[in-house]
């Protein structure tokens, strides 16, 4: 399996980046006793409050593109602070990623503080999926009522004037969708598989498959 390190201090003196050099050789060293395979090595100097970091997003898009299956920090607070610690282990939980950690030689034991928000987190994220879907479904029901028929649009749209229609295997899409990725999230990654697709294009094309899954069904 494929790792990436992660090293964060949080300024450019002197003492720091004696700590950068030192969170580096201390987790090349975790990651060889666990036998993994180390694809990249992001340096940082950045607050940990600061969400937009450069090494973040590298680090994200490793993960989503399947092209690295496991996160070595030092500590969480290397990951960030804050809400910005809390964030990032959310998206890390939703993608799957283990976490290793000098401080605990192995994966990662959240604060009880730190499970139980997190928990709440996804409690609310889940609860916000589910409202935004039944308001898809009962604005359809009542487009449908009113005369609306989707399969006409479906059926001719190879014939729609424009740009090339783009491909990409919407199959995954469906997968990375139930196990509860944004549609920007399944965007990111699917360009990171080599398909140049938008968040509002993979959007449309997942309500075109369900709904043309929808009609096959009735």
């Amino acid at each position: 399996m494929n790792a990436v390190i992660y090293c964060r201090v949080s300024t450019d003196k002197e003492e720091q980046t004696t700590s950068i050099k030192r969170q580096k050789e201390e987790l090349i060293q975790l990651a060889n006793q666990n036998h993994y395979e180390i694809v990249k090595i992001i340096e940082e100097k950045q607050s940990g409050y600061e969400i937009e970091r450069d090494g973040i997003f590298t680090m994200l898009e490793l993960f989503s593109s399947g092209k690295a299956d496991v996160l070595f920090i030092q500590d969480e607070t290397r990951l960030g602070r804050g809400n910005t610690k809390i964030a990032l282990l959310h998206q890390l939980k939703k993608l799957n990623i283990p976490i290793y950690t000098i401080s605990h030689q192995g994966e990662i034991q959240l604060s009880e503080s730190d499970s139980m928000v997190l928990q709440i987190v996804s409690i609310v994220e889940e609860y916000q999926r589910k409202l935004h879907n039944i308001k898809i479904k009962r604005g359809m029901k009542k487009a449908v009522s009113d005369g609306y028929r989707p399969e006409n649009n479906l059926s001719n749209i190879h014939e729609s004037p424009g740009r090339e229609r783009k491909t990409f295997p919407i199959e995954e899409v469906v997968k990375l969708r139930n196990n509860g990725l944004t549609f920007s999230e399944i965007a990111s990654t699917l360009r990171g598989m080599g398909y140049d697709v938008s968040k509002a294009t993979v959007h449309r094309r997942f309500q075109e498959y369900t709904l043309e899954n929808h009609n096959q069904s009735m």
